[in-house]
């Protein structure tokens, strides 16, 4: 009988483990082995509890949202595309819906029914879940043999997915290990960077709005000497005590592919919904219900309350001037750092508070259409340990299924 060991329970691996008893039946052994007590707890943390599934979208607007490595999952995402996973989690009874930018989420909202379907399914076609420590990957003569457990047990294999995640969120298990595991084969490891990530700023009153968050607003990403933004959306972010975090932020960062070669400034529009005139307009209205007040108490209206003095500060006028003596020029100063307010990024937060990883096994090593190993028969990867990720909208998660799928239909 062959025996099939996967190494690590996250989306990838229970998918790779359930494509592979599809395929293979009772002929095949299946083990996941897996260190949490609980299988995919990253997934239930994903899209703020709610999953984004997968983005309802085609091939070519997968590999689009790809940047390093997309061509490289031309082949897996056919074979099991963004329709294909929409069309197993319906199946196994999990109702979902499409929202804002083709995102897909469980109609219920919650993380936990993708977490229950899978296991479930996985457990149903027969797959062994063993709670253990995979220490080593065996091989001989070029060809895996086994796993080396915690304890010193050897667990025999014809093949191993290894699908151990990145090192982003270490409390869910993704510690880096598969790296390791990989490296001691003669497989390369990529540069790893931290992606969809928290920001660091350089300008301190991040720190003093704390806790802010910001709805409804757009923020746009320059890199130095470049006229056109390297992102800018509307949404939703906070500021936090090193800087900012939040959607828009997490998306941002993954964009940001030449961090520490450049630098990048960040402006916030906190009123995209209106024009520069339109806003002075605004402003004036504003000013003509609050004619004897100081121009510091005027501004309640239009901003949260926190942020006032720092926009204040930053359009040069005198807080304790009245309205009425604020001029046409000093107004046109208020509105442009209303509409773009500068943040010069230092860098991103530590890897371990990243959602993804970026880098991992080098794809130059990996056979696209089987994710075998191309330097040891019978080693498959899946999932995140590839140098492969891609921006927020349900396209990480995609990528996952798509190589698990691929990965454990060719074990």
């Amino acid at each position: 009988m062959k025996k099939i060991v996967i190494i690590g329970g996250g989306a990838a691996g229970l998918m790779a483990a359930y494509s592979a008893a599809q395929k293979y039946g009772k002929s095949a052994e299946i083990t996941i082995i897996e260190k949490n007590e609980r299988p995919a707890r990253k997934v239930m943390i994903t899209g703020k509890g709610r999953c984004n599934v997968t983005n309802n979208c085609d091939v070519d607007t997968l590999i689009a949202n790809v940047p390093k490595n997309g061509k490289f999952l031309f082949s897996a995402f056919s074979g099991f595309s963004a329709g294909d996973t929409m069309g197993l989690f319906e199946f196994w009874g999990v109702p979902l819906k499409t929202e804002r930018g083709n995102r897909v989420f469980p109609v219920s909202d919650k993380a936990v029914d993708i977490v229950d379907a899978l296991v479930g399914a996985v457990k149903k076609s027969g797959v062994n879940i063993l709670h253990s420590v995979a220490k080593k990957i065996l091989a001989e003569n070029g060809a895996v043999t086994g796993v080396l457990l915690e304890g010193g047990e050897i667990n025999p294999a014809d093949s191993v997915i290894l699908a151990t995640g990145g090192m982003s969120y270490p409390l869910t298990g993704s510690t880096g290990d598969g790296y390791k595991m990989a490296k001691e084969l003669s497989h390369t490891v990529t540069e790893l960077k931290p992606s969809l990530v928290p920001l660091t700023v350089h300008e301190g009153f991040c720190s003093r709005l704390s806790g802010l968050t910001l709805k409804n607003v757009t923020l746009s990403v320059f890199e130095e000497g470049k006229k056109k933004p390297v992102f800018s959306e509307l949404g939703e972010m906070l500021f936090t005590h090193f800087g900012i975090s939040g959607p828009l932020t997490l998306s941002a960062s993954s964009h940001m592919r030449r961090m520490g070669k450049t630098d990048y400034i960040a402006y916030i529009d906190l009123k995209p919904a209106l024009s520069l005139e339109q806003l002075d307009s605004r402003v004036l209205r504003d000013f003509e219900d609050e004619k004897n007040k100081d121009f510091a108490n005027s501004l309640n209206k239009l901003l949260p309350k926190s942020i006032i003095p720092i926009i204040i500060s930053l359009s040069g006028i005198e807080p304790t001037l009245k309205v009425n003596q604020v001029s046409r020029e000093m107004r046109g100063s208020l509105c442009k750092v209303i509409k773009a307010l500068p943040l010069h990024i230092t860098g991103f937060r530590p890897i371990e508070e990243a959602i993804i990883t970026g880098g991992g096994i080098s794809v130059k090593e990996i056979n696209p259409s089987t994710m075998e190993s191309k330097l040891v028969k019978g080693l498959y990867f899946a999932g995140e340990i590839i140098d492969a990720d891609a921006y927020t909208g349900g396209f990480n998660l995609q990528i996952a299924f798509s190589t698990g799928f691929a990965a454990g239909k060719n074990a």
